[in-house]
């Protein structure tokens, strides 16, 4: 009998640090003796990829209901065809963005309304949800200039106007609920690692051995 899988997904606003973290926590796991599945979203399967080109394509306009469903086929098919045969074999997935995601920037960044978004979300997701949720909270101004210091090339979300932004941010600041923990991300990478890793072992203290909790 397997034992029982960990599915831990990272939250928050463009340039909070989300795909950094997870490969950071991906390698603290490596090192107890884990090995993660680490996944994106929109993305993870050939056609989250293709999904994921044709959403952030800055040459691409979108409609806001196109948009929505975009990202939930792409999440549909993560969840089908990774996500839960690695938790039912007892592994711990890692994912950078889940449901959470479209409620923040599908629901109060564009407007959709609540009675559309909430059960298209659930059906992709088929029901699952995840062990830990971890927001890394972020002002979007700072965001935007690490962004612009990294040099990345602004994809189609990153261009949306600060009003837009402001509304994904608030949305995740108001987010609470059980599994759900707030990080700072004006830590630095190291003492966030510090934080995230601590919150993973709460929610699994038994997954990692107890001697990685003073690493």
């Amino acid at each position: 009998m397997n034992a029982p899988g960990l599915f831990l997904v990272l939250e928050g606003p463009e340039g909070s640090g989300k795909s950094t973290l997870a490969g950071a926590l991906a390698q603290r796991m490596r090192g107890a003796g884990v090995e993660p599945i680490v996944v994106r979203e929109p993305g993870g399967t050939r056609a989250g990829e293709i999904a994921r080109q044709a959403l952030l394509d800055p040459e691409n306009p979108i409609g806001p209901v196109s948009e929505l469903f975009f990202y939930l086929a792409a999440r549909s098919d993560l969840v089908q065809r990774v996500i839960r045969p690695a938790l039912a074999a007892g592994q711990v997935v890692v994912s950078d963005r889940f449901a959470l995601s479209t409620e923040a920037y599908q629901m109060a960044g564009r407007g959709l309304a609540p009675e559309v978004v909430l059960p298209a979300n659930r059906a992709a997701a088929d029901g699952l949800r995840p062990d830990l949720t971890l927001i890394l909270d972020l002002p979007p101004d700072v965001g935007q200039a690490r962004q612009v210091a990294a040099g990345k090339h602004l994809d189609r979300l990153d261009r949306e106007g600060a009003e837009f932004h402001r509304r994904v941010i608030a949305h995740y600041l108001a987010v609470q609920g059980k599994g759900v923990r707030h990080l700072d991300g004006l830590l630095l990478p190291d003492r966030l690692l510090h934080a995230a890793w601590a919150e993973v072992l709460t929610a699994a203290p038994t997954k990692f051995g107890a001697h990685q909790r003073s690493r």
